[in-house]
């Protein structure tokens, strides 16, 4: 029989500062793209990838704009949701694990990133958000 429990105060400051924390991983990595938007381009097209300058700008978009909408928590398990599938595309692209350590290492940090925004995917922001839940 499934239980319904609600978040007390402690859960819902650790919820914030969880958010907070993830959110300065994306904000500023979206900034210094945006910043250096011909870099990330040419990084981009580096890898391979099609339509860099298109990727360049989703990149942005979901690290810079998601990314404030994380750490506010508006839409929380919709832009969770779509950050982990963009960290984990991130990691199969950009971070061949196989190559080496700090590839390796790079990886994984991907992989751990996307488990805790999935998190919020399940379990919401929070009380401290503009969704309150």
């Amino acid at each position: 029989m499934a239980t319904t429990t609600t978040p007390n105060s402690t859960q819902d400051l650790q919820t914030l500062i969880g958010r907070i924390l993830i959110a300065t991983l994306f904000i500023p990595a979206g900034f210094s793209k945006l910043m250096g938007f011909s870099g990330t381009v040419g990084y981009i097209t580096s890898a391979g990838l099609p339509l860099p300058e298109i990727a360049a700008v989703i990149a942005i978009i979901v690290e810079l704009g998601l990314g404030i909408a994380l750490l506010v928590g508006f839409k929380t398990r919709w832009v969770a949701l779509i950050m982990a599938i963009f960290t984990v595309a991130t990691a199969l692209f950009f971070h061949k694990f196989w190559a080496d350590a700090t590839q390796n290492i790079q990886f994984f940090k991907n992989m751990a990133i996307a488990g805790g925004l999935l998190s919020f995917a399940a379990f919401g922001a929070g009380r401290f958000s503009i969704d309150k839940r």
